[in-house]
């Protein structure tokens, strides 16, 4: 299993997440903010957790992409 958590409200829309995992990100329309498709929202913590282990490598690289380093990726 993949578990993926975003903290948006750190975000800063620099839009590398949707660049390296397009499956998983895409920016808000609204504020320019990543959002974590298919996500729950924890007090700001947007967790996502897939049994699609093909995804890892993706996210893994958003992760490590991600200039203010909100992006957690884990495989449990």
């Amino acid at each position: 299993m993949v578990v993926i958590t975003l903290q948006r409200n750190k975000c800063i829309g620099c839009n590398y997440c949707v660049e390296l995992a397009p499956k998983q990100f895409q920016m808000s329309k609204k504020d320019g903010k990543s959002v974590l498709l298919h996500a729950v929202d924890k007090k700001g913590f947007f967790t996502l957790k897939s049994n699609e282990e093909a995804i890892l490598d993706d996210c893994e690289n958003a992760s490590k992409a991600c200039p203010v380093k909100i992006i957690d990726v884990k495989s449990v």
